[in-house]
């Protein structure tokens, strides 16, 4: 193999065109996006929308989203802050509260769209597999109307067995969205058997994990009583058993379906607060001049001048 000289000069440097500004940023990555972006000619001008998913430490967001010219627009969204209106107080960021985000979304679309009483979805979660029905997939043999439909965008997430970005989106398909999907991510899948094990999802669903977590703490800190429990304080302080955390996400999900609009009231912000910051004012130069002028007055008379 022959070495070639790399030869960076001007002419190199005038015609070198740069990467784009998110990719720069490493934000985007673009070769999924125009994948999911682009439109078929037959269907020119028509929306085709994206059920975007990110997680944060503190929040999941879950927006429908539709890609133009002058940029992306949000149809409708969902966050997982928003949970506690609905009765889940603890645990915003785990599969549970995911699969209920996906859900909230799913019936503000439809509610919006007019909709939603033509796609109920499911009502009860078992954590089975239910296939999605499109135009494309379609073999005619129902005449009514199709789902709204949405394609799933993680973003820069890893999509392994199990991960939250799939609980939103089972919760999106339960609340009535076409999403194309297979069951070989959600958690219980058995990759050699390619089954999915629908009792496994479901408890994920319902924070079995999480309860048998807080049972475990709870066993640990009757055995240790001196030792101070960090894990859960606030749910155990709430009175949450690891029996009733099902409970509660099945009200939240009824919650959901009865009024999907739902929101929490916003604190109102005090009108006059104490300023912990003192800033002092500039002076202007004749305060400056009168100032040392008073000086120069006290140092002589403290010497007697």
């Amino acid at each position: 193999m022959t070495f070639v000289k790399v030869v960076k000069n001007k002419a190199y440097f005038k015609r070198y065109q740069v990467q784009y500004r998110r990719r720069r940023e490493g934000k985007t990555d673009y070769h999924a996006r125009r994948q999911m972006v682009l439109q078929d000619k037959t269907k020119f001008s028509s929306p085709k929308y994206r059920l975007v998913v990110r997680i944060t430490n503190k929040d999941i967001v879950a927006q429908v989203v539709q890609a133009k010219i002058s940029g992306d627009e949000v149809l409708c969204c969902a966050y997982a802050h928003e949970l506690p209106a609905f009765g889940i107080e603890h645990g915003l960021t785990n599969y549970a509260a995911a699969y209920a985000t996906g859900l909230l979304l799913a019936r503000r679309t439809l509610t919006k769209l007019n909709i939603a009483d033509k796609f109920q979805g499911v009502k009860e979660a078992d954590g089975s597999y239910s296939a999605a029905r499109t135009k494309k997939d379609d073999q005619g043999d129902d005449e009514a109307r199709f789902p709204f439909k949405a394609i799933l965008d993680v973003g820069l997430a890893r999509t392994t067995t199990g991960a939250r970005v799939f609980g939103v989106l089972k919760g999106a398909v339960d609340g009535g969205i076409a999403v194309p999907h297979s069951p070989n991510r959600f958690p219980g899948f058995n990759k050699e058997k390619e089954t999915l094990d629908a009792k496994v999802h479901r408890g994920r669903i319902f924070g079995k994990h999480v309860a048998d977590y807080l049972k475990l703490v709870k066993e640990e800190a009757s055995a240790n009583p001196d030792e101070k429990t960090n894990q859960f304080s606030k749910v155990i302080a709430a009175k949450v058993t690891p029996e009733s955390l099902e409970g509660v996400y099945k009200k939240a999900h009824a919650a959901i379906r009865a009024d999907p609009k739902k929101t929490i009231a916003r604190k109102a912000k005090k009108a006059d607060g104490v300023h912990k910051q003192y800033h002092t004012k500039k002076q202007t130069a004749q305060e400056r001049k009168n100032a040392a002028k008073a000086k120069v007055a006290f140092i002589r008379q403290r010497l007697g001048q």
